[in-house]
């Protein structure tokens, strides 16, 4: 995109007493609401911006750091600053036990992954004690990065007993299928949410800011005989993510 190409180069910006970074960053809002500026479209660079609005560089800069601090655009080294993706919205009951591809596939949404590490390794004290597990038991470790429809949505952790899954190798795309084809698929489980902002590992892997909001998950799964069977630590995207549950009166 050049930028006489640019949605709002004829118009200017205006007048008024409103600071010039702000009239720019509204004009930019404007242009992605009305399908102007699409999502992934190209900005130009802040040199030819400027020359066309006939204002600073350094105004440009402070708009558009604005607008990528608001999600609304994303700067790539070394390519440039495009409009962001529309991010969905996903509302996730917390009445059901269901996986990350049920979950998506209820939705229409194609589901991959990416291996971050599957091991076998002696529990952690956390996982010995939300397991029932002695010291000196091992565990399959399972983590990933979780995609719907090529947008990295979530991080999970998982720890199984060796007992349940001897080889983290043998899970292909679903843990719960994996476990249900073993004769041991989980029925129930507890869950704790809570609020957390990524670090510098996380942000990256769910191509977000450093410092972004996410809900951190602790889930234990248990088999109908009351034996714990798996413990996922998660990090969900906050951006993405409502949690809903329902509530009657007693």
């Amino acid at each position: 995109m050049n930028a006489e190409a640019f949605p709002f180069a004829r118009g200017g910006l205006g007048g008024g007493a409103t600071p010039l970074y702000l009239r720019l960053q509204e004009a930019i809002k404007g242009a992605i609401a009305s399908g102007s500026l699409k999502p992934l479209d190209a900005l130009p660079g802040e040199r030819e911006i400027a020359q066309t609005l006939s204002i600073s560089r350094v105004t440009v800069r402070k708009a558009l750091s604005g607008l990528v601090g608001a999600g609304l655009l994303e700067q790539r080294q070394g390519s440039g600053t495009y409009v962001a993706r529309q991010v969905p919205s996903l509302e996730q009951p917390l009445s059901r036990l269901t996986s990350f591809s049920e979950d998506m596939h209820r939705r229409g949404l194609s589901t991959t992954s990416r291996w971050l590490d599957r091991t076998v390794s002696v529990a952690s004290t956390r996982e010995a004690i939300h397991l029932a597990l002695s010291p000196q038991d091992s565990v399959s470790r399972l983590s990933r990065l979780r995609f719907a429809d090529g947008m990295p949505l979530a991080i999970e952790r998982a720890a199984i007993p060796r007992r349940f899954l001897d080889d983290p190798l043998d899970v292909e795309a679903s843990l719960y299928a994996a476990l249900d084809a073993r004769g041991f698929k989980p029925v129930r489980a507890l869950q704790r949410l809570s609020a957390a902002n990524l670090g510098r590992e996380e942000a990256q892997l769910l191509a977000v800011p450093v410092g972004s909001a996410a809900l951190a998950i602790e889930r234990v799964a248990y088999l109908a005989g009351g034996q714990p069977v798996e413990f996922t630590r998660s990090f969900y995207r906050g951006d993405i993510y409502d949690f809903v549950a329902e509530l009657t009166l007693g």
